[in-house]
């Protein structure tokens, strides 16, 4: 499933590099916002510094024309931190 979704992606990598910045993006910012609602603690800057870490690592990583399957790896660690964050912070 993985191969042939990185094969997929290896095709069309140019068509996906701004469908996957805005993806990146918008599920950061919906994860900041909820860490940002929450009460101010040690745990927050942590959890927002992580946030913004992932997040701007596959932007640059994109920037950087790394090799697709780096890439594609980084979108998926930004977008599984992301959606953790804001699971976590959503329900606490």
């Amino acid at each position: 499933m993985y191969s042939k979704f990185l094969n997929d992606f290896k095709e069309l990598y140019m068509a996906y590099i701004p469908l996957m910045i805005i993806l990146s993006s918008c599920l950061g910012s919906v994860a900041a916002m909820l860490i940002l609602m929450q009460e101010r603690s040690t745990l927050q800057v942590i959890e927002l510094s992580a946030c913004v870490f992932v997040s701007m690592f596959f932007n640059a990583s994109i920037l950087a024309q790394l090799k697709p399957k780096f890439v594609f790896n980084s979108l998926l660690v930004s977008l599984g931190v992301n959606t953790l964050l804001c699971i976590v912070n959503a329900l606490f």
